[in-house]
């Protein structure tokens, strides 16, 4: 496998109250730059960038969101990203090594694959290579 090819964490979703305080608190103290917002589902993502990862802040319109309570009640880490070159490899990989797969129910369309490892930990996504870049696009 080419290193270009290895897959890598890309990417990191909070869930928060307030997504636009949160984004001036990282602006401000950190310099994080803002690199898009859009809604997405169920909820509204605005995201920065250290100039390396995508954080994700994820805004939900309602406490009663399935996909927002998926990673558990009230602001928290939510999931992280890893890009991949094979969707389709890695999903079978993950449900051959016992991951439960799952997709948005409120944005079908989603190129991403979320999933849960046996053991816990949260939720998880993979996405092809580039998909958590937002350097200059919004999805």
């Amino acid at each position: 496998m080419k290193k270009q090819d290895n897959p890598r964490i890309a990417h990191l979703a909070l869930k928060v109250e307030d997504a636009e305080a949160a984004a001036n608190f990282y602006k401000e103290l950190f310099g994080f730059t803002e690199v898009s917002r859009h809604r997405d589902g169920d909820h509204v993502s605005l995201h920065l960038t250290d100039g390396h990862l995508d954080l994700a802040l994820v805004q939900y319109d309602t406490a009663d969101s399935v996909m927002g309570n998926q990673a558990g009640s009230g602001p928290c880490i939510h999931h992280f990203g890893i890009d991949v070159g094979d969707m389709t490899k890695y999903r079978s990989a993950i449900e051959a090594h016992g991951g439960e797969t799952f997709g948005d129910p409120t944005n079908p369309d989603e190129k991403v694959l979320k999933f849960r490892v046996p053991g816990g930990g949260g939720i998880t996504e993979i996405a092809p290579f580039g998909f958590h870049s937002r350097k200059s696009r919004d999805r």
